[in-house]
Protein backbone atom coordinates (compact mmCIF):
# COMPACT_ATOMS: atom_id res chain seq x y z
CA UNK A 1 0.00 0.00 0.00
CA UNK A 2 2.83 2.35 0.90
CA UNK A 3 4.63 1.47 -2.33
CA UNK A 4 1.44 2.20 -4.32
CA UNK A 5 1.03 5.56 -2.57
CA UNK A 6 4.63 6.47 -3.40
CA UNK A 7 4.05 5.48 -7.02
CA UNK A 8 0.93 7.65 -7.22
CA UNK A 9 2.78 10.52 -5.58
CA UNK A 10 5.71 10.24 -8.02
CA UNK A 11 3.31 10.11 -10.96
CA UNK A 12 1.50 13.23 -9.72
CA UNK A 13 4.79 15.11 -9.37
CA UNK A 14 5.82 14.04 -12.88
CA UNK A 15 2.52 15.21 -14.37
CA UNK A 16 2.77 18.52 -12.53
CA UNK A 17 6.31 19.14 -13.74
CA UNK A 18 5.34 18.19 -17.30
CA UNK A 19 2.41 20.61 -17.28
CA UNK A 20 4.57 23.32 -15.78
CA UNK A 21 7.25 22.77 -18.41
CA UNK A 22 4.65 22.84 -21.21
CA UNK A 23 3.10 26.01 -19.85
CA UNK A 24 6.50 27.66 -19.63
CA UNK A 25 7.37 26.56 -23.16
CA UNK A 26 4.19 28.13 -24.49
CA UNK A 27 4.83 31.51 -22.82
CA UNK A 28 6.79 32.62 -25.91
CA UNK A 29 6.33 30.97 -29.29
CA UNK A 30 7.71 31.72 -32.76
CA UNK A 31 5.33 32.78 -35.53
CA UNK A 32 7.42 32.79 -38.71
CA UNK A 33 7.20 34.16 -42.23
CA UNK A 34 9.47 33.83 -45.27
CA UNK A 35 9.71 36.09 -48.30
CA UNK A 36 9.92 32.88 -50.36
CA UNK A 37 9.96 29.18 -49.54
CA UNK A 38 11.20 28.14 -52.98
CA UNK A 39 14.39 29.17 -54.79
CA UNK A 40 14.52 28.53 -58.56
CA UNK A 41 17.98 28.01 -60.09
CA UNK A 42 17.92 29.19 -63.69
CA UNK A 43 20.60 29.63 -66.34
CA UNK A 44 21.30 33.21 -65.19
CA UNK A 45 20.92 32.56 -61.45
CA UNK A 46 23.47 34.63 -59.52
CA UNK A 47 22.27 34.11 -55.97
CA UNK A 48 19.23 34.96 -53.92
CA UNK A 49 18.25 36.70 -50.72
CA UNK A 50 15.63 35.27 -48.39
CA UNK A 51 13.96 37.62 -45.96
CA UNK A 52 13.05 35.85 -42.73
CA UNK A 53 10.63 37.69 -40.47
CA UNK A 54 8.33 36.75 -37.66
CA UNK A 55 6.77 37.56 -34.33
CA UNK A 56 6.69 36.17 -30.83
CA UNK A 57 3.32 34.89 -29.71
CA UNK A 58 2.66 35.30 -25.98
CA UNK A 59 -0.14 34.38 -23.62
CA UNK A 60 1.44 36.43 -20.82
CA UNK A 61 3.20 39.82 -20.58
CA UNK A 62 6.83 40.11 -21.67
CA UNK A 63 8.97 38.46 -18.96
CA UNK A 64 11.20 40.70 -16.92
CA UNK A 65 14.95 40.27 -16.99
CA UNK A 66 17.39 39.80 -19.88
CA UNK A 67 16.02 40.77 -23.31
CA UNK A 68 14.85 38.24 -25.85
CA UNK A 69 17.46 37.20 -28.42
CA UNK A 70 16.90 35.55 -31.81
CA UNK A 71 19.03 33.13 -33.82
CA UNK A 72 18.30 32.26 -37.46
CA UNK A 73 20.11 29.27 -38.98
CA UNK A 74 19.64 28.13 -42.59
CA UNK A 75 21.29 24.88 -43.68
CA UNK A 76 21.50 23.04 -46.99
CA UNK A 77 21.48 19.30 -47.71
CA UNK A 78 24.09 17.37 -45.74
CA UNK A 79 26.38 14.69 -47.13
CA UNK A 80 29.67 12.95 -46.27
CA UNK A 81 32.87 14.75 -47.26
CA UNK A 82 36.27 13.16 -47.79
CA UNK A 83 39.08 15.44 -46.62
CA UNK A 84 42.71 14.70 -47.51
CA UNK A 85 45.87 16.04 -45.97
CA UNK A 86 48.76 16.97 -48.26
CA UNK A 87 52.39 16.84 -47.25
CA UNK A 88 55.56 17.69 -49.11
CA UNK A 89 57.78 14.66 -49.61
CA UNK A 90 60.95 14.74 -51.72
CA UNK A 91 59.85 18.09 -53.09
CA UNK A 92 56.44 16.83 -54.23
CA UNK A 93 53.07 17.50 -52.60
CA UNK A 94 51.27 14.19 -52.09
CA UNK A 95 48.10 13.06 -50.31
CA UNK A 96 48.82 11.34 -47.03
CA UNK A 97 46.00 10.91 -44.51
CA UNK A 98 42.31 11.13 -45.35
CA UNK A 99 39.22 11.32 -43.14
CA UNK A 100 35.54 11.02 -44.07
CA UNK A 101 33.52 13.70 -42.31
CA UNK A 102 30.23 11.89 -41.75
CA UNK A 103 27.87 14.79 -42.44
CA UNK A 104 28.47 18.39 -43.48
CA UNK A 105 25.80 20.80 -44.78
CA UNK A 106 26.42 22.10 -48.29
CA UNK A 107 25.36 25.55 -47.07
CA UNK A 108 25.10 26.97 -43.56
CA UNK A 109 24.36 30.54 -42.53
CA UNK A 110 23.71 31.87 -39.04
CA UNK A 111 22.31 35.29 -38.17
CA UNK A 112 22.01 36.50 -34.57
CA UNK A 113 20.57 39.51 -32.77
CA UNK A 114 23.71 39.85 -30.61
CA UNK A 115 27.19 38.29 -30.43
CA UNK A 116 26.86 34.51 -30.71
CA UNK A 117 28.43 33.76 -27.34
CA UNK A 118 25.86 36.02 -25.67
CA UNK A 119 22.71 34.63 -27.28
CA UNK A 120 23.25 30.92 -26.53
CA UNK A 121 25.23 28.95 -23.98
CA UNK A 122 27.67 26.26 -24.96
CA UNK A 123 25.39 23.61 -23.46
CA UNK A 124 22.41 24.75 -25.52
CA UNK A 125 24.60 25.00 -28.61
CA UNK A 126 25.68 21.40 -28.06
CA UNK A 127 22.06 20.33 -27.60
CA UNK A 128 20.65 22.04 -30.70
CA UNK A 129 23.81 22.01 -32.90
CA UNK A 130 23.52 25.66 -33.85
CA UNK A 131 27.11 26.80 -34.40
CA UNK A 132 28.90 25.98 -37.62
CA UNK A 133 31.39 23.67 -35.94
CA UNK A 134 28.62 21.64 -34.30
CA UNK A 135 26.51 21.46 -37.45
CA UNK A 136 29.22 19.21 -38.87
CA UNK A 137 29.11 15.64 -37.62
CA UNK A 138 32.35 13.71 -37.55
CA UNK A 139 32.11 10.49 -35.55
CA UNK A 140 35.79 9.72 -35.61
CA UNK A 141 38.88 8.83 -37.58
CA UNK A 142 41.39 6.01 -37.63
CA UNK A 143 43.55 5.76 -34.53
CA UNK A 144 46.73 6.33 -36.55
CA UNK A 145 45.60 9.78 -37.78
CA UNK A 146 46.84 12.62 -35.62
CA UNK A 147 44.80 15.79 -35.04
CA UNK A 148 41.67 14.36 -36.68
CA UNK A 149 39.64 17.45 -35.71
CA UNK A 150 41.72 19.47 -38.16
CA UNK A 151 39.94 17.71 -41.04
CA UNK A 152 36.51 18.96 -39.91
CA UNK A 153 38.03 22.41 -39.32
CA UNK A 154 39.35 22.34 -42.89
CA UNK A 155 35.83 21.77 -44.24
CA UNK A 156 34.63 24.84 -42.33
CA UNK A 157 37.56 26.98 -43.46
CA UNK A 158 37.22 26.04 -47.14
CA UNK A 159 33.47 26.60 -47.25
CA UNK A 160 33.77 29.89 -45.39
CA UNK A 161 36.23 31.07 -48.06
CA UNK A 162 33.73 29.98 -50.73
CA UNK A 163 30.92 31.93 -49.05
CA UNK A 164 28.95 28.77 -48.23
CA UNK A 165 29.36 29.03 -44.45
CA UNK A 166 28.87 32.30 -42.58
CA UNK A 167 28.14 33.70 -39.13
CA UNK A 168 26.57 37.16 -39.20
CA UNK A 169 26.27 38.54 -35.70
CA UNK A 170 24.00 41.49 -34.85
CA UNK A 171 22.08 41.13 -38.13
CA UNK A 172 18.70 40.10 -36.70
CA UNK A 173 16.63 43.16 -35.83
CA UNK A 174 14.33 42.67 -32.84
CA UNK A 175 11.62 45.28 -32.16
CA UNK A 176 10.03 45.52 -28.74
CA UNK A 177 10.99 41.89 -28.04
CA UNK A 178 8.10 40.89 -30.30
CA UNK A 179 8.96 41.38 -33.98
CA UNK A 180 12.15 40.20 -35.65
CA UNK A 181 13.57 40.16 -39.17
CA UNK A 182 16.75 39.23 -40.98
CA UNK A 183 18.00 38.49 -44.50
CA UNK A 184 20.04 35.46 -45.55
CA UNK A 185 22.16 35.73 -48.70
CA UNK A 186 22.34 32.53 -50.71
CA UNK A 187 25.21 32.26 -53.24
CA UNK A 188 24.95 31.30 -56.90
CA UNK A 189 26.51 27.84 -56.51
CA UNK A 190 23.75 26.36 -54.36
CA UNK A 191 23.29 22.62 -54.08
CA UNK A 192 19.85 21.49 -55.17
CA UNK A 193 17.60 20.04 -52.48
CA UNK A 194 15.67 20.79 -49.31
CA UNK A 195 17.05 23.54 -47.08
CA UNK A 196 16.04 23.99 -43.45
CA UNK A 197 15.47 27.29 -41.67
CA UNK A 198 15.58 27.14 -37.88
CA UNK A 199 14.68 29.98 -35.54
CA UNK A 200 15.57 30.00 -31.85
CA UNK A 201 14.32 32.38 -29.17
CA UNK A 202 16.68 32.61 -26.22
CA UNK A 203 16.86 34.34 -22.84
CA UNK A 204 20.05 34.35 -20.79
CA UNK A 205 21.47 31.95 -23.36
CA UNK A 206 18.71 29.37 -22.84
CA UNK A 207 16.44 28.34 -25.72
CA UNK A 208 12.82 29.12 -24.80
CA UNK A 209 11.26 28.33 -28.18
CA UNK A 210 12.28 27.05 -31.60
CA UNK A 211 10.68 26.71 -35.02
CA UNK A 212 11.71 24.88 -38.18
CA UNK A 213 10.56 25.15 -41.78
CA UNK A 214 11.75 24.02 -45.23
CA UNK A 215 13.00 25.94 -48.26
CA UNK A 216 12.97 24.10 -51.60
CA UNK A 217 15.89 24.85 -53.94
CA UNK A 218 15.45 23.41 -57.45
CA UNK A 219 16.80 23.87 -60.95
CA UNK A 220 14.13 24.95 -63.45
CA UNK A 221 13.83 25.49 -67.20
CA UNK A 222 16.85 24.68 -69.36
CA UNK A 223 19.03 24.14 -66.30
CA UNK A 224 16.66 21.47 -65.04
CA UNK A 225 16.48 19.78 -68.46
CA UNK A 226 20.25 19.60 -68.85
CA UNK A 227 20.79 18.48 -65.26
CA UNK A 228 18.23 15.68 -65.55
CA UNK A 229 19.62 14.53 -68.89
CA UNK A 230 23.18 14.42 -67.57
CA UNK A 231 22.05 12.16 -64.71
CA UNK A 232 19.41 10.02 -66.40
CA UNK A 233 20.71 9.80 -70.01
CA UNK A 234 24.46 10.46 -69.90
CA UNK A 235 25.08 8.95 -73.37
CA UNK A 236 22.58 11.27 -75.09
CA UNK A 237 23.89 14.19 -73.01
CA UNK A 238 27.41 13.45 -74.24
CA UNK A 239 26.27 13.26 -77.88
CA UNK A 240 24.35 16.52 -77.54
CA UNK A 241 27.37 18.25 -75.97
CA UNK A 242 29.58 16.99 -78.80
CA UNK A 243 27.10 18.18 -81.43
CA UNK A 244 26.86 21.62 -79.83
CA UNK A 245 30.66 21.88 -79.73
CA UNK A 246 30.92 20.94 -83.42
CA UNK A 247 28.23 23.41 -84.46
CA UNK A 248 29.79 26.17 -82.32
CA UNK A 249 33.23 25.49 -83.82
CA UNK A 250 31.89 25.48 -87.38
CA UNK A 251 29.95 28.68 -86.74
CA UNK A 252 33.00 30.44 -85.33
CA UNK A 253 35.08 29.32 -88.30
CA UNK A 254 32.46 30.51 -90.79
CA UNK A 255 32.17 33.87 -89.06
CA UNK A 256 35.96 34.29 -89.10
CA UNK A 257 36.09 33.55 -92.87
CA UNK A 258 33.36 36.15 -93.51
CA UNK A 259 35.29 38.74 -91.52
CA UNK A 260 38.45 38.07 -93.54
CA UNK A 261 36.57 38.58 -96.77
Amino acid sequence: MIRFARLVGSLAIFVFLSLATSAHALEEEVVLGLSQDRVAITADFDGSEILIFGAVKRETPIPEGPPLQVIVAVSGPSSPVTVRRKEKKLGIWVNTDSVIVDSAPSFYAIATSAPFQEVITDTEDLRYRVSIARAIRSVGAAMNIANAQEFADAVVRIREDEGLYSLRENTVAVDQQTLFRSAIDMPSDLTEGHYTARIFLTRSGQVVSSFETDIDVRKVGLERFLYSMSREQPFLYGLMSLAIAIVAGWGASAAFRLLRQ
